[in-house]
């Protein structure tokens, strides 16, 4: 996947059944959400949908373990 980023959930209070804290997410690029302080994320139901940014902190994985990461997916 080129281009992949990842983020960790650090506050699934108002989505507990589609996100889980500490669990690494996928987003998917979307300037429109970006301006809005959201991000389309890869959630539990395998589908991509807007959270507020706030929900999450950039994981910062090496490209091998992005590379392995999206292996998984």
């Amino acid at each position: 996947m080129k281009n992949s980023k990842f983020v960790i959930c650090i506050d699934n209070s108002d989505y507990p059944a589609s996100l889980e804290k500490r669990k690494i997410y996928e987003i998917l690029p979307d300037e429109e959400a970006k301006k809005l302080e959201h991000m389309r994320v890869i959630d539990e139901s395998g589908e991509d949908y807007l959270y507020p940014a706030s929900c999450f902190i950039d994981a910062n994985l090496s490209k091998e373990t992005q590379d392995a990461v999206s292996k998984a997916a």
